[in-house]
């Protein structure tokens, strides 16, 4: 298949050594980010990342990931496979060095890989660290070699086992106990992130197993990133069917654009560098944006379509679905995290890209460019109102003479990182809420009825919404182009519905209004989920509360003999001291912190469920209900 240019071989003399291992298995987080199932999974991606750089590199075409019952994996490719020769300068193989050597690779010269996700070159040989075993079989040369390994130490020499029918690598690793706090891996998790690297990187097939809950699904999209923003908008009422793509090399830079409009309010761009989710955006993201506004605006003036006032960025955007994908030799990522491309040099390269790209489409189109531009001037217009309607609100509605909202109890303490404020379904559970709390530092907020569904709602009905207005009041950090988020005023917003239908709609629509109006503050951390209990089993003078069938159930088998069993319906129907036991006080109770794990997968979970397609809905609470545990 048709790849990048193939810059040379790759062989032992290409592998470069700037370290050793020292510290992984001490300090783990430091290399995957947590021992828990988020740097299980990260085991998985380091080694698939491998086997996507021989994708780029031109040499791989297939990756099969295998999760096996006993919760270890298996990932194979096509590619070259790991160079087995020795190392002259090092007296050990290339494959040992790399398997046993922090920062041991063939990325930082740009022999064998002009291009690489896996920058660090720390991937294969944390992974070894993190294994109580891991063996590895490599084809080349017409050979296959198997070399056996346990918590990074080598347990057998490189050995010829055989034949080999072609070449590429094989590892199969288990990940050590003593290191993770729990060894199982999500099949719907690894999916999502497989899904993007197909999406990237057309015509290269994953093919991903779980042997442990039966499921099995290939991933290969030769349409690439038009496939994937057709994928991103399906449900959604488009403006024009093809999505618009634009690709440019130049030299080893790749800048890959697709772009769809749909007559949505809202609008999706999602960035990835070298196949990482750049969720935090950077400067092909802000190469992109400025490209696109300049384009619109310059065709709307020139065809005479605006007539008064001017086009925002965001006013361009609204409705936009867009892939913006660059590859590039040394991308500089701000932070450990790789969430944001720092690269000052891709914004310039992506927008002088784009900026005549875009205008030459728009002239050459006029039917679309019209259908975008009348988008954009009704963006604009509503801009204006939802200013007015933001006025209106303020003016009318009911504020103490602190200018909050007259229903929220707050909290004395000042200090927003010892606030927290509860968002609460109802005024029975409110007014349990309000005696229950730690005045000092919680406050609480009731919420009446289900809030307005902001997926389907124009900016300028979100704004006039009590409900809405309330909630943006409280957070202090105002939406959009005036958001600030050092004007917070609680370090933790934690929703704290009913457990039964009623209480997951309102949660969910609690948790669109924050993805879709203020996702800075999940981003950083501060929005929350109360877990309240279902029941309380009463044994004697003993209470035990737990917070499903589940744990009743294994509870009963716990504790013999008769007991009573209160089933709550609602936080309204607890005491304040219960409520405060089970759900409010920070010392006992559950909180389950809200994350963006997957931005792509996000923005599509909650067009389904709050979209206005039903079908797409339905079938996805279909599948989902019985993982999710919605209490009915």
């Amino acid at each position: 298949m048709a790849k990048e240019s193939k810059k040379s071989d790759y062989s032992g003399k290409d592998i470069t050594v700037l370290g050793g291992l020292k510290g992984v298995r001490k300090r783990p987080a430091m290399y995957i980010g947590s021992t828990s199932k988020e740097g299980l999974r990260h085991l998985v991606y380091e080694v698939v990342d491998n086997s996507v750089d021989e994708n780029l590199a031109g040499y791989c075409d297939e990756i099969k990931v295998i999760i096996h019952k006993d919760n270890s994996a298996t990932v194979e490719d096509n590619g070259r496979g790991i160079p087995v020769e020795k190392n002259k300068k090092h007296g050990k193989s290339a494959l040992e060095l790399v398997m046993t050597k922090l920062h041991a690779g063939g990325k930082f010269e740009h022999k064998a890989y002009a291009i690489s996700g896996g920058l660090h070159g720390v991937g294969v040989s944390v992974v070894n660290a993190l294994s109580k075993d891991l063996t590895i079989e490599v084809k080349r040369n017409s050979n296959k070699y198997r070399q056996k390994y346990s918590r990074g130490i080598r347990k057998s020499a490189l050995k010829k086992v055989g034949n080999g029918n072609g070449t590429g690598t094989k590892i199969h690793f288990v990940p050590d106990n003593e290191i993770f706090s729990e060894i199982e891996f999500d099949f719907d998790t690894l999916s999502t992130r497989f899904r993007e690297i197909a999406f990237l990187n057309a015509g290269l097939k994953i093919k991903l197993s779980h042997e442990g809950e039966g499921k099995k699904e290939t991933f290969h999209y030769n349409g690439g990133l038009e496939e994937f923003v057709k994928w991103l908008n399906e449900g959604k009422e488009i403006l024009h069917k093809k999505p618009v793509y634009f690709r440019k090399k130049s030299d080893s830079i790749v800048i890959d654009v697709a772009v769809q409009y749909t007559n949505s309010y809202k609008s999706n761009i999602f960035g990835f560098v070298n196949t990482i989710n750049t969720v935090e955006g950077g400067t092909h993201i802000s190469g992109f944006k400025i490209a696109l506004t300049r384009a619109v605006k310059k065709y709307a003036e020139q065809e005479g379509i605006l007539k008064k006032g001017t086009l925002t960025g965001s006013d361009v955007r609204e409705g936009l679905t867009a892939i913006v994908s660059v590859k590039i030799p040394e991308p500089q990522f701000e932070g450990q995290t790789k969430t944001k491309l720092g690269n000052s040099k891709v914004k310039s390269l992506v927008s002088s890209f784009l900026s005549p790209a875009l205008s030459e489409f728009l002239a050459e189109n006029p039917k679309i460019a019209k259908k975008i531009t009348k988008k954009a001037i009704e963006s604009a217009k509503a801009r204006e109102a939802a200013k007015e309607a933001k006025n209106l609100v303020r003016r009318k509605s009911k504020l103490s003479v602190s200018g909050l909202p007259g229903k929220l109890s707050d909290c004395s303490s000042k200090k927003m990182e010892k606030s927290e404020m509860y968002i609460v379904e109802g005024d029975s559970a409110g007014g349990s809420a309000k005696q229950a709390r730690d005045k000092e530092t919680q406050a609480i907020l009731p919420i009446k009825g289900k809030v307005l569904n902001v997926e389907k709602a124009a900016p300028s009905k979100i704004l006039a919404s009590e409900e809405i207005s309330n909630l943006i009041t409280v957070m202090g950090t105002g939406v959009r182009d005036e958001f600030d988020i050092e004007k917070l005023r609680y370090s933790k917003n934690i929703i704290m519905c009913d457990a039964d239908v009623d209480g997951h709609h309102i949660k969910t629509l609690l948790l669109t209004f924050f993805y879709r109006t203020l996702p800075e503050l999940i981003e950083n951390g501060h929005v929350y989920i109360a877990v309240s209990p279902l029941y309380r089993v009463r044994k004697k003078n003993k209470d035990y509360y737990v917070y499903s069938k589940e744990e009743l159930d294994k509870l009963r088998e716990k504790i013999k003999g008769k007991v009573q069993v209160t089933r709550f319906k609602g936080l309204g129907e607890m005491t304040p001291t219960q409520l405060w036991n089970t759900t409010m006080n920070p010392k006992t109770r559950k909180l389950r912190k809200v994350t963006i794990d997957d931005a792509v997968e996000a923005d599509r979970v909650f067009t389904k469920l709050m979209g206005k397609e039903v079908g797409p809905r339905k079938k996805f609470i279909k599948e989902k209900a019985k993982k999710a545990m919605i209490d009915v």
